[in-house]
């Protein structure tokens, strides 16, 4: 989106809305079997991280410790609620 400038440009903006094509039409599929608890919390935590990797590497955005703790914490809240409905 970041890109897209506003959806200003529009290689960029075509780009992001293919790719939310895919990621729903991917996520569809994969709640067919799989609880939605587990595919949403993936879903979410996954995506925060590959965004705040990208925002690190591509826009030069700043690194801390605090994100890095935050973000680890995403991950361990996404293993905590799939080894919660494992042992269901």
């Amino acid at each position: 989106m970041k890109l897209s400038d506003g959806f200003q440009w529009f290689k960029p903006t075509v780009c992001l809305v293919i790719f939310y094509i895919i990621c729903f039409f991917a996520l569809t599929l994969t709640l067919q079997g799989v609880d939605i608890s587990i595919v949403y919390a993936m879903w979410s935590g996954i995506g925060t991280i590959l965004v705040a990797i990208i925002g690190v590497l591509m826009f030069k955005e700043s690194i801390s410790i605090r994100k890095v703790i935050s973000l680890l914490l995403i991950v361990v809240g996404v293993i905590g609620i799939h080894l919660s409905n494992a042992l269901h």
